[in-house]
């Protein structure tokens, strides 16, 4: 699979990389035997770059993924982010201390068996926290005491990416980018590329509305935040469905359907339309089967997409998404 330097890291990383939300909670049950097969699966088809966080289950998420780097050893060539700051309670700008993540990232390296962090992501924290100059004091103490080896910000709206975009040493920015969440295109990808930072696209096929095979009947179990989550009651309305009325995004998703190539998914589409944007250095979709992993992966293989196609999801997004979402975050 192609790679491209994961910014200011300085690692190579496979342009799909593999999200691993699904694999710790929220998402209806997955079993560490399934969960397991999913992130070799991954890495059989060239997956290189793994995201995690430490509330995905409680940290069931970072100890599976630690399970794959001891079965696969470092000739695997793994990069994992994980992303601490969601266990605070309350959840407030005041709890990102020194300390705290001190405590945090120690936990996330006992569940992931290592000794440094590849990469430790702020966790869509209070907007007062990428603005303030401790934040960042902080988390160049990790890295100077060799707890980790990078940092950056996963975010919920472009002006927090830009704000962590112009700090000199935030290495990434994870932000939601899809076909339904176009608003990053316009200044965050440029400012990134600009900044030698890397984009992590987050969410990309709308979960799961870009597969383009939901419809009005389709259920979701009560633990999936598909279902409990709709109206935002549990946490940013946009991590669900990206923010799109989930009505809207299955009529919306029909379109897209009808215009995936011969002999691709229309999940597949929409993952190249991500990797073609120019700034993005992954895309991180998650996966409930191994052979979800393997397809999504396939993603790098596709022809970059022509002009019609372009111009059709430009044009879906105009008429059908954009007064949803597009000013909203």
């Amino acid at each position: 699979m192609d790679t491209r330097v994961l910014g200011r890291t300085g690692r190579p990383v496979s342009v799909v990389g593999l999200g691993c939300w699904q694999l710790g909670a929220d998402w209806g049950e997955v079993s560490p035997d399934v969960a397991m097969g999913i992130l070799h699966a991954a890495v059989d088809a060239g997956v290189t770059f793994l995201d995690t966080a430490d509330v995905y289950g409680d940290g069931r998420s970072e100890r599976l993924v630690g399970r794959l780097l001891a079965e696969r050893g470092p000739q695997a060539g793994l990069t994992v982010a994980t992303k601490m700051g969601r266990r605070a309670a309350p959840h407030v700008a005041e709890a990102y201390t020194l300390d705290a993540f001190r405590g945090w990232t120690d936990r996330s390296r006992t569940n992931l068996g290592v000794e440094v962090l590849d990469l430790v992501q702020l966790h869509c924290p209070p907007t007062e926290v990428y603005r303030r100059e401790e934040t960042y004091d902080a988390l160049d103490t990790l890295v100077a005491e060799g707890r980790i080896a990078a940092y950056g910000v996963s975010v919920e709206t472009v002006e927090e990416a830009l704000t962590a975009i112009a700090r000199p040493a935030v290495a990434t920015v994870q932000i939601i980018l899809n076909a339904f969440r176009r608003k990053p295109l316009e200044r965050v990808l440029p400012a990134a590329a600009a900044a030698g930072v890397g984009i992590i696209a987050r969410v990309p096929l709308a979960s799961g509305l870009l597969t383009g095979k939901f419809d009005a009947a389709t259920t979701f179990a009560a633990d999936d935040h598909r279902q409990y989550n709709r109206d935002g009651a549990a946490f940013d309305v946009g991590e669900t469905f990206s923010g799109v009325p989930y009505d809207v995004g299955v009529g919306a998703a029909r379109e897209v359907a009808g215009l995936t190539p011969a002999g691709a998914t229309t999940a597949q589409l929409a993952l190249r339309w991500i990797i073609d944007q120019v700034g993005v250095t992954t895309v991180i979709p998650g996966a409930s089967r191994p052979e979800q992993a393997r397809a999504n992966a396939g993603a790098a293989d596709l022809a970059p997409l022509d002009a019609a196609t372009l111009e059709g999801l430009r044009a879906i997004y105009d008429e059908r998404i954009r007064a949803n979402v597009h000013d909203r975050w």
